[in-house]
């Protein structure tokens, strides 16, 4: 379980609130992983439970997934979808 210290930090990363810097958060994220499993090689188990816990993140709610944003619809939101304008 020594492997896990290096993998909690990536759940606990927030997302960026401006949809535009949504992309080098992701970057950031899926490098970092590669890079860890590439260098690191952690053992089974801690992969495991560590896909676990990113597959339960992602399930609980869409807007907590690190990998995607939700664009919020409503229209008293101060940041439109990408593509759209406010008016």
């Amino acid at each position: 379980m020594y492997c896990l210290q290096w993998l909690i930090p990536v759940l606990l990363l927030p997302k960026p609130v401006n949809p535009a810097l949504l992309y080098n958060h992701v970057m950031f994220v899926v490098l970092y992983l590669a890079g860890f499993f590439i260098e690191r090689k952690p053992c089974t188990i801690c992969s495991i439970v560590f896909l676990i816990a990113m597959g339960l993140i992602c399930y609980s709610g869409y807007e907590t997934c690190p990998f995607w944003n939700t664009c919020s619809q409503d229209s008293h939101s101060d940041s439109p979808c990408p593509g759209e304008e406010l008016f």
